[in-house]
């Protein structure tokens, strides 16, 4: 669990990333950004920080932050109840995206923070620019120097049913 005064220093460093992305939000929104470091306690690293808009049991639409260089752990959407998995479109507003999805190995320009890292195929993204990511896929992303904000969208999401690679990694 994060104390208030890093939960509050993330939110701040969030809001201004949205600012620089043009992601206007209500305050309610802002409020509860959902601050998320999977009990690690080094958000700043490992992370990412999320304003859900929609989560329906058809569709989600989210923001997403990622502070300069934070990387969101590795893990799938996996099928469960009948249910073939979340897809997700990953769509750049800010900054630059490191996407690494299950493939070929490629060239990468970032490194993975630990050995829980494995999808090896990266997909760079620039403002504008967008990826749609299958169910059960295994991928984790990075932000660049300047952080980073994305549009996700995606079918219904179910944080409980994920799979993170790092098994220390809890998504509450």
């Amino acid at each position: 669990m994060l104390d208030k005064e890093t939960y509050e220093k993330v939110k701040k460093k969030s809001l201004e990333l949205f600012e620089k992305a043009g992601i206007a939000l209500r305050e309610d929104e802002k409020e509860n950004i959902e601050i998320v470091d999977g009990g690690l306690g080094n958000v700043e690293e490992l992370g990412l920080e999320i304003v859900t808009y929609v989560n329906t049991d058809r569709y989600c639409a989210k923001e997403m932050v990622l502070l300069p260089n934070q990387t969101c752990p590795e893990h799938k959407h996996p099928p469960h109840d009948r249910d073939i998995g979340k897809e997700e479109t990953f769509r750049c507003r800010y900054g630059k995206v490191f996407l690494f999805v299950e493939g070929e190995k490629n060239t990468w320009h970032v490194q993975p923070p630990n050995e829980y890292f494995t999808a090896p195929h990266e997909i760079i993204l620039n403002p504008a620019e967008q990826y749609t990511i299958p169910p059960n896929t295994l991928h984790w992303f990075k932000a660049g120097e300047e952080g980073a904000v994305i549009s996700e969208f995606s079918s219904h999401s179910d944080d409980a049913t994920d799979i993170f690679t790092d098994p220390n990694f809890k998504r509450i």
